[in-house]
């Protein structure tokens, strides 16, 4: 999280004109310009130079850089045979636990694709840090992997590749997800669009919410608690692995992109107004109840250990807990944690926790060790 030490910057006014031609970092070459002072680096309206990572400023997000690039992995160094074999098996797997199974994927298959779009063509495009620049192209690497994995996992298990992948076009309760999500970026599709003033800079906090917390830091919850609650019942157990590879990535993913809105708060203060503070909490009820809508087709009967009344109680805990990581009131009751064996893993402190096991050394797939 944050290093409160870091030293800031005094806010100014932006200077739009001048900075959106810089912006990129594949502007003119200011020829004999001063050297980059640290005090210079800005999250978004930076006068600073976005090719010059020295200085850092914030070392955190390059400590989140080197985190992931010690994490590297990829899908097909996870043996899919057992999973193979139980789906093939008559008796491996209920009609339910199918159902849920299959629309899991659909959502992930989509989603991984939409939060790389968003990467590549919004956030880099507008955080004009270059250590935070460096974090985003490990980050959107991370998606393209995640995107493999849910393709390995259909080749693997001879899924229907047309029903998977087109569910977020298909299936009501993946559909209203991912358009909740692209509305939420619409400005940010104009290829005129600028940060620079407050309305735009609000625009761009408004993308990183809807990605970061909610898209990754909520919405990818429910689907971790699925599998992995299928992992702990010693069923799937490769999906179950690779998921929790996933579920480490976008532990930091999240962590960052907190990081970043709790940075650009401190940065300039006059955007995180009760308005729009209302606004953010006004989204995270919204991802909720669409998560419940989504938990409720998925598992509209449930089986063993979990169920759609069971996963609502899930997010409205992790909404509550991303409220409190924008310094934001809760959005609902206080309620208890109903999977408290999925407490380690989103309470990751260090990447190399997960749910009920340890990873015991760890740099790539092929070199793991679980007790």
């Amino acid at each position: 999280m944050l290093d409160w030490t870091e030293p800031k910057s005094d806010v100014e006014p932006a200077r739009p004109d001048k900075f959106a031609g810089n912006a990129t970092g594949l502007g003119e070459i200011e020829r004999g310009g001063a050297r980059v002072s640290v005090d210079d680096k800005r999250m978004i309206n930076a006068r600073a130079d976005v090719n010059q990572l020295l200085p850092l400023k914030y070392r955190w997000a390059w400590e989140k850089y080197l985190a992931a690039c010690n994490n590297h992995w990829m899908p097909t160094e996870v043996s899919m045979q057992a999973d193979i074999a139980l789906w093939k098996s008559r008796d491996g797997l209920t009609e339910d636990e199918r159902r849920m199974l299959k629309r899991n994927l659909g959502f992930f298959a989509a989603s991984e694709s939409l939060v790389a779009n968003n990467i590549v063509l919004a956030i880099y495009r507008h955080l004009t840090n270059p250590e935070c620049r460096q974090y985003l192209l490990r980050q959107a690497f991370e998606e393209a992997i995640h995107t493999h994995t849910f393709q390995y996992i259909v080749e693997s298990l001879g899924l229907d590749e047309g029903e998977l992948f087109n569910m977020y076009r298909e299936v009501p309760s993946i559909t209203d997800k991912a358009a909740w999500a692209l509305r939420h970026t619409q400005n940010l599709d104009d290829p005129d669009f600028r940060t620079g003033t407050p309305e735009a800079d609000q625009a761009f906090l408004r993308d990183l919410v809807a990605f970061y917390v909610i898209f990754e830091g909520m919405w990818f919850y429910t689907g971790f608690a699925q599998i992995l609650s299928l992992g702990r019942r010693n069923k799937m157990v490769g999906i179950a692995e690779q998921y929790q590879y996933i579920l480490r990535d976008e532990s930091i993913h999240l962590n960052f992109g907190i990081d970043v809105i709790n940075q650009i708060r401190i940065e300039n203060p006059h955007l995180w107004t009760q308005t729009f503070q209302d606004e953010v909490r006004e989204m995270i009820t919204e991802a909720a109840e669409l998560e419940a809508a989504y938990g409720r087709d998925t598992m509209p009967r449930g089986f063993l250990g979990l169920n759609a009344a069971l996963c609502e109680q899930y997010m409205h805990f992790i909404a509550n807990r991303r409220c409190a990581q924008l310094g934001l009131q809760p959005v609902f009751a206080d309620v208890e944690n109903p999977f408290p064996w999925m407490s380690e893993a989103m309470d990751l402190k260090k990447e190399k926790n997960f749910f009920e096991t340890r990873v015991i050394e760890y740099q790539s797939g092929g070199a793991l060790s679980w007790d």
